[in-house]
Parts: structure tokens; C-alpha cells; sequence
């Protein structure tokens, strides 16, 4: 199946099985690794990419479906030089081994443009205001992502930093 994916702002034409996941196009096709396969199960968001600016988890969707849709990948975050997300994990110890952090950043700036159209969550208290950066609304939004290093403190912290509260 021929298909155009553009990834990072560069569109790419593609010959591929209609099987293929949008992952797996990515790693294997695309030469695109940062972007990781954890369970390819969609339960531990390594895979977390931003599909027409909303985060989705690679594993889980097809390539196919996605012809001439945007992509954006964690090696299109900070292209030009860390952002202020990434500088973040970076003072607060938001990683350990370093193999969630693709997809935790990914996930962080949905999670923030979620937040900026004022989208609630499971633990918003009042659903008529905008939703408050509290640390239990940054771990609710973020619970699609997991750390087996446990450093949820410090990528939490990056969070509030990186969007301007205090850590």
C-alpha cells in the first residue's frame, strides 16, 4: 500500500504491508528509533507520538491510517536544541535509564496542550474552570506512561516547571 506519513514537518512516501504499524513504520521503515516499543500493547506509552498535535501510542494504529496526517516524533521535539520541557527532565532527574523519556516528553506536551484547551480529567475538581496544574492532575494525565526506574517525582517536577509552576 503506498502511503504518504510527514513526520517532523518532512513527508515521506512509503510502500508498505497495510499491516504495518505506525511504530513500526517509524523504527523500521523511517530509521525514526527514538521512539520506543515497550509492551506494543498500548499499556506503557513508550511509543507516544503526537498525531495531528494529540498523543496517541503508535503501537496501537496502523500506518495506513494515517496517510498525510502530521506525525511528530520526539526527534522532532527540540530539533533545533533542548526545549524547556527537555531541559526539565534534565535538572529534576526525570529519567534513569532513559528508555520512557521519548514517550513521558511526547506524552508531557499533549498533556500541555490538553491543558491549555482546557480539557478536564479524571481528577479535576470543577469541571466549569480551567484545569489547575496540581501534581495529582499531572499524574493522572500522565498515567498512560510508565517508568520501571520509578522516577515519576522528577518527571512530575519537570512538568510543572517546563509550564511555569513551581516544582
Amino acid at each position: 500500500m503506498n502511503i504518504t506519513l510527514r513526520v517532523n514537518g518532512e513527508s515521506h512516501d512509503l510502500d508498505l504491508d497495510p499491516r504495518v504499524s505506525l511504530l513500526d513504520a517509524l523504527r523500521h521503515h523511517l530509521h525514526l528509533t527514538g521512539t520506543k516499543k515497550g509492551c506494543d500493547h498500548g499499556q506503557c506509552g513508550a511509543c507516544t507520538v503526537l498525531l495531528n498535535g494529540r498523543r496517541i501510542n503508535a503501537c496501537l494504529t496502523l500506518a495506513c491510517m494515517h496517510d498525510g496526517d502530521d506525525i511528530t516524533t520526539i526527534e522532532g521535539i527540540g530539533a533545533d536544541g533542548l526545549t524547556p520541557l527537555q531541559q526539565a527532565f534534565i535538572e529534576h532527574d526525570g529519567f534513569q535509564c532513559g528508555y520512557c523519556t521519548p514517550g513521558q516528553i511526547c506524552s508531557a506536551v499533549g498533556m500541555a496542550e490538553e491543558l491549555r484547551q482546557g480539557w478536564p480529567s479524571h481528577v479535576t475538581d470543577d469541571l466549569t474552570a480551567d484545569p489547575e496544574l496540581t501534581r495529582d492532575e499531572i499524574a493522572e494525565r500522565m498515567s498512560g506512561n510508565l517508568c520501571r526506574c520509578s522516577c515519576y517525582p522528577g518527571i512530575v517536577n519537570a512538568i510543572r516547571q517546563s509550564l511555569g509552576e513551581q516544582a
